[in-house]
């Protein structure tokens, strides 16, 4: 029998020396871990995790300023290339220098490290086959596997036209939908100002209230807000239901609407929304309106939601690709939605504002954003 080889062993120089062509390996308890390819993911920022190029992470894991998820440390693990030579554990302790750390954020990535992903054969799925018929098997496990996060792509469909359809760059959503906002906009102000535009009018003529047309920017306002409420809404019930064990089919249906990205977060292809089943889902909520509202009232109100909708879809996508500089909006809820994903994926269901998550009671624990030394 051909014997297994055990894991690779490095030394300290080695580590220094590929830490200094722009890698960044970082120790724990013994064993050394490939970051390179998530520095830029971290949602604590880049130079936080090239500060501890070379180091040992193993305090910084159990903190403070907080203690990393099991969901994190599987994470972890996904990057594992070996462990360090016995003897030179003591020199992972030393202080990094600064100014190489500059340097190495400046320095294209170079490693031939090979990352293992996923342990495909411990897993409860097949890898190697579409994933989507698989899940609804997974019964009661399915619900504790779905929210243990990986590092690798999905394939949902056998069909490789169904699969294409499935992915979705971020930009093909500006495309498509901006210039269906500007069109309806410019439709919905010009029918304003016409002047014949009055609120309550199915009820009562003699106590309408005219609409002019310098109301247009806070009806669309309007629209922007209830839009930020259907997100939540449609995030924390739809998309966070939990199905149940015995249903094969509200299973795959939770998996393939949102249970495939909470499963692999990072995947850059599935971060927005389709526009064909987006189109549909749209076509729904206008038709609505139009029902509840006059005709240029409620395209009024629904160019503004579906304006909501398009920066709700690229803030997601910039929420898991993105680099927002510290200390800005966009970089607390950065953390803020990448701690839902890992840690509290029972709250924290604000993505574009985390407003609705203060009166619904969903809000992610302050302490767990305290600010990193």
């Amino acid at each position: 029998a051909t014997a297994t080889a055990g894991p690779r062993s490095f030394s300290a120089a080695e580590v220094r020396a590929r830490c200094a062509q722009g890698a960044c390996l970082v120790s724990c308890r013994g064993r050394l871990y490939d970051l390179s390819a998530f520095v830029r993911l971290h949602p604590g920022g880049e130079q936080l995790l090239r500060r501890r190029a070379g180091s040992d992470v193993s305090a910084a894991l159990d903190g403070p300023p907080h203690r990393h998820s099991e969901n994190a440390r599987r994470w972890l693990e996904q990057y594992y290339v070996g462990d360090i030579e016995p003897g030179d554990e003591q020199s992972f302790s030393e202080p990094v220098d600064e100014k190489a750390v500059d340097a190495a954020a400046q320095t294209p990535e170079q490693t031939d490290l090979c990352y293992k992903t996923v342990n495909v054969e411990k897993d409860l799925v097949d890898w190697q086959k579409p994933l989507l018929w698989q899940v609804g098997y997974l019964g009661e496990k399915y619900d504790e596997w779905v929210h243990q996060p990986v590092d690798r792509p999905i394939r949902l469909f056998h069909s490789d036209v169904l699969e294409f359809l499935s992915k979705t760059a971020w930009y093909v959503v500006f495309m498509v939908w901006t210039p269906v906002v500007l069109y309806l906009s410019w439709v919905s102000y010009t029918s304003l100002a016409q002047g014949n535009t009055r609120l309550f009018s199915s009820f009562t003529t003699e106590y309408s209230i005219p609409v002019h047309k310098y109301y247009f920017p806070f009806i669309f306002l309007l629209g922007m807000i209830l839009w930020s409420l259907l997100e939540y809404l449609i995030h924390r019930f739809v998309f966070h239901m939990k199905p149940p064990a015995s249903n094969y089919y509200l299973i795959t249906l939770h998996f393939l609407l949102h249970g495939q990205h909470h499963k692999s977060p990072f995947d850059s292809s599935r971060l927005v929304f389709p526009p064909v089943p987006a189109s549909l889902v749209i076509g729904f909520f206008y038709g609505v309106l139009r029902v509840l509202l006059p005709e240029v009232l409620g395209l009024s109100v629904f160019v503004g939601g579906l304006c909501g909708y398009v920066i709700y879809d690229m803030m997601h996508y910039y929420l898991h690709y993105g680099s927002p500089k510290k200390g800005t909006y966009l970089y607390g809820l950065k953390a803020y939605h990448v701690k839902h994903h890992f840690e509290h994926q029972k709250s924290g269901f604000g993505i574009s504002t985390r407003f609705w998550d203060y009166p619904f009671q969903t809000l992610i624990p302050e302490e767990t954003f305290k600010k990193e030394d």
